[in-house]
């Protein structure tokens, strides 16, 4: 490693939510190229706009303008010297970790660096991947020694989809690297664009640790918030009531019931329970917190299920909204969402269920769920349904009248999962 800052040429790879607002945040201080295998996805972002909403049209145009590069060509990213890898990190049908696209970056990566080269790994995973699993990749594709030839970091992202308050700039970012020279460099890169610095952690694979165990912990969290839901909702006791209540100690963690999907809290716990396993410790309260937030979608079923039949309505073939598929508010990302679960555990009781979500892309809710979202407006919805679950709590549904969707206002039941609507107009919540 034999250049400074002023000679970092970056190419980040994988310009999805994590990539794309990192390389437009470098390429305000460096020359920076941003790779993605997808060439449609490439299209649209040289045309200035971001599917994800991650970054606005402006900022984007912005950035294209003043030299940041977006191709699906590997030969444009030879010249570059500082390599950051950001793909997904998911899990197989079994939950069990999946590092296909971490390998396929590694061996794009191996194709293109050089000697004095430095690539740092972005995605999440569990500790030792970057160095047992990657660099023998990029060894071998490469034909170059690690921590001879090219040097290897890790600064595990913490971008948040949807939050236009904690963005990349203003993240505090943990740095590592695989020698104390290539730690400074890493770190000096990124505290070069960041508003609130960086924390320098002592090695990769703490690095990797920290990261696993931030999405781990609100994992956990949720999960509780969960259970005393089912609790209460046992008792007939709201449960915002008593979070509520036992919030206003100072040193209570506020936190709410919910699904919890997307692909950071419902995913990146397994690669942590996997490794732990490998280890001989069996890490009993992460799997119990996995297995119970995964089966939330299908207990709001149950629990809609269980107002309709204490207001006498009919389940079979009743006519069912549900407003939002996304897996959080406000955000277009449908990865991993547990509105489906909720649709497939009502559709063994009926097949009149509508799914109406302004920020969904209808086409990749077909492609990946194989279900099918609604064209009509909220206004051609009106007094049809027996009953609405308000899902996602987007901010266009604030304003709604909820009860006006159903065909008997005093008869129809709606079902509040995220706690968002006046108590007075929903007839159960979690």
């Amino acid at each position: 490693m034999n250049f400074s800052l002023k000679d970092i040429r970056i190419c980040v790879i994988g310009l999805g939510y994590v990539g794309l607002p990192l390389a437009r945040l470098f390429s305000t201080k460096f020359k920076t190229i941003g790779f993605d295998k997808n060439s449609d996805r490439v299209s649209a972002l040289r045309n200035g706009h971001d599917a994800t909403k991650e970054v606005s049209d402006d900022l984007l145009l912005s950035a294209l303008k003043n030299g940041f590069v977006c191709t699906a060509d590997m030969t444009q990213i030879k010249e570059c010297n500082f390599y950051v890898v950001a793909v997904p990190t998911p899990v197989d049908n079994d939950n069990v970790p999946d590092l296909k696209p971490l390998y396929s970056a590694s061996e794009l990566v191996g194709k293109v660096i050089s000697k004095g080269d430095v690539v740092v790994f972005e995605s999440t995973v569990y500790p030792g991947v970057t160095e047992d699993e990657c660099i023998p990749v990029i060894e071998r594709v490469s034909g170059l020694k690690y921590n001879v030839d090219f040097y290897a970091g890790y600064s595990p992202e913490r971008i948040n989809p949807g939050d236009k308050e904690h963005t990349v700039e203003k993240i505090i970012k943990v740095t590592s690297g695989s020698t104390p020279e290539v730690a400074d460099l890493v770190d000096q890169v990124y505290n070069s664009v960041l508003v609130n610095g960086t924390h320098k952690a002592s090695s990769i694979r703490v690095a990797e640790a920290s990261k696993i165990i931030e999405n781990s912990q609100r994992d956990v969290n949720i999960a509780f918030m969960n259970e005393l839901a089912k609790i209460f909702n046992a008792m007939d006791i709201d449960t915002n009531d008593v979070i509520e209540a036992a919030a206003t100690k100072w040193n209570f963690i506020k936190m709410k019931p919910g699904l919890v999907g997307g692909h950071c809290i419902s995913v990146d716990p397994y690669y942590l329970i996997q490794k732990a396993e490998v280890y001989g410790v069996l890490p009993r309260v992460m799997i119990s917190a996995r297995r119970l937030n995964d089966g939330m979608g299908a207990y709001v079923a149950e629990q809609t299920i269980k107002c309709m039949n204490k207001k006498g309505l009919m389940v079979k073939d009743s006519k069912i909204l549900l407003l939002g598929f996304t897996f959080k508010e406000n955000c277009p990302d449908i990865r991993n969402t547990k509105v489906v679960d909720i649709f497939h555990t009502l559709k063994e009781y009926t097949p009149n269920i509508e799914i109406y979500d302004p920020l969904a892309d209808a086409e990749k809710v077909r492609s990946e769920y194989d279900v099918t979202l609604s064209m009509r407006s909220l206004e051609e919805m009106r007094g049809e349904f027996d009953a609405v679950i308000l899902a996602v709590s987007h901010a266009q549904f604030k304003d709604c009248d909820v009860r006006s969707f159903l065909a008997d206002r005093e008869l129809g039941v709606v079902y509040d999962v995220k706690g968002f609507l006046s108590k007075c107009e929903v007839d159960g919540r979690l």
